[in-house]
């Protein structure tokens, strides 16, 4: 089955919110083996939804709105598609009763305009909304099935995956499943022509590639009558890309930098604290935002400041005098220093010049030094980093957390 979604919201347009509904519908729909083409987005407007509905009908099995269910007179979803298909919209009574109750359990009242919720194109079911007011549109239509959920993605997805994917899941015959590979300090273009010859043989599985900041990722698809078929199919074709390019492998699927490593601090009951300048905080941030992480993180320290490095790291005057704050020299004795202060097995610094100003031709804009201390080694790596302030600071966390993902895997070298 082919299948689009269709995102009705003048605010998409407009950058006010971003179209996360697309995201989540198309990875439920993966997992049955329904397979997304299009997302199409568009405003409050009768005529324009129209354009799109009729082109959505022409060329795909499911079509899957989302937004303009609601009580006011721009949420026209439902009253477009009915006018579309000439299907007269129905008072559903169930619906109706779960309205009223919704706001008598607020305390609230109800308004004249909540009924139009409750009106369904004929021959339609409603989809239950457990979170909130407006009922969902199940409409067969034909050869086409037409869905209709609503716009706040806390309402709409667990109607899509309480009623919405078990009901496709009846009609589709495969489930398609992936296989997602990431992999740090290897860039695409090299990525690619180390395996270019498994990207020009794909049938099924595929193969695709995707740049991401300073990653790149693999996804290998494969579509199966059930996920265990898929699972093999992907199998081989994975094991001969971490034959060739393994060493620059780091996680699968939707596993983050911050959580692999916290798992590896976990694991080898190594504590750490880090001392940032730079970055303000942002690693620190990443790694508190980990469940259990309190085990092994013992502090966080934003040292912006010259004064601050002295008294809370004892970085000597006369380093961050002969050298500067942006220097090597600097960013080994914050992690020595950080590491000291707060007994912890593991310290990390980031020190640099996120920009946009502050730069100067022997330290441009860009320039990250990031410090490693255990009770046996310490080590500085030098980067050069480009894109805006923010664009520098994640970099500059990203290459930290590796950096500690090297050393706790034994592999600093």
């Amino acid at each position: 089955m082919r299948a689009e979604t269709i995102a009705v919201g003048s605010e998409l347009l407009l950058g006010q919110i971003s179209n996360t509904n697309a995201q989540i519908i198309s990875r439920a729909l993966q997992e049955i083996g329904v397979d997304v083409y299009y997302h199409t987005c568009v405003g409050d407007n009768e005529e324009r939804i129209k354009q799109v509905f009729k082109i959505a009908l022409e060329r795909s099995d499911v079509i899957i709105f989302t937004g303009g269910l609601g009580p006011t007179l721009d949420d026209l979803t439902k009253e477009t598609v009915s006018s579309f298909l000439n299907l007269p919209l129905q008072l559903d009574e169930p619906s109706l009763e779960r309205i009223k109750d919704y706001f008598k359990k607020k305390g609230k009242p109800m308004t004249q305009n909540n009924y139009k919720q409750a009106l369904l194109p004929e021959g339609s079911s409603p989809i239950l909304n457990r979170k909130g007011t407006a009922p969902g549109v199940l409409l067969k239509y034909g050869e086409k099935i037409i869905i209709m959920l609503p716009g706040p993605p806390f309402e709409m997805e667990p109607m899509l995956t309480e009623s919405v994917i078990p009901y496709l899941a009846k009609s589709s015959q495969n489930t398609i499943f992936s296989r997602v590979l990431k992999f740090y300090e290897i860039g695409e273009s090299l990525l690619e022509e180390k395996i270019k010859d498994l990207i020009v043989g794909q049938s099924n599985p595929t193969i695709a590639p995707l740049a991401k900041m300073g990653e790149v990722t693999l996804r290998i698809t494969a579509k199966a009558e059930d996920i265990e078929t898929a699972r093999n199919l992907i199998r081989p074709v994975e094991e001969e890309i971490v034959k060739r390019v393994g060493q620059y492998l780091y996680g699968f699927d939707n596993e983050s930098i911050e959580e692999i490593v916290a798992g590896l601090l976990l694991t080898s009951k190594k504590s750490i604290s880090i001392a940032e300048s730079c970055t303000g905080g942002l690693m620190a941030h990443k790694l508190t935002n980990i469940p259990g992480i309190s085990e092994v993180f013992e502090r966080g320290v934003v040292s912006y400041s010259n004064r601050a490095k002295q008294e809370l790291l004892n970085v000597k005057a006369e380093t961050l005098g002969e050298y500067g704050a942006v220097s090597e020299q600097t960013a080994m004795e914050m992690a020595q220093g950080i590491r000291i202060t707060a007994n912890t097995d593991i310290g990390v610094s980031i020190t640099g010049i996120a920009g946009p100003g502050g730069g100067s031709p022997e330290k441009p804009v860009g320039l990250v030094y990031i410090g490693y201390a255990d009770s046996k080694t310490v080590i500085v790596e030098k980067h050069l980093f480009t894109g805006d302030r923010m664009d520098i600071k994640q970099r500059s966390v990203d290459a930290a957390l590796h950096m500690v993902r090297r050393m706790l895997k034994g592999s600093g070298d």
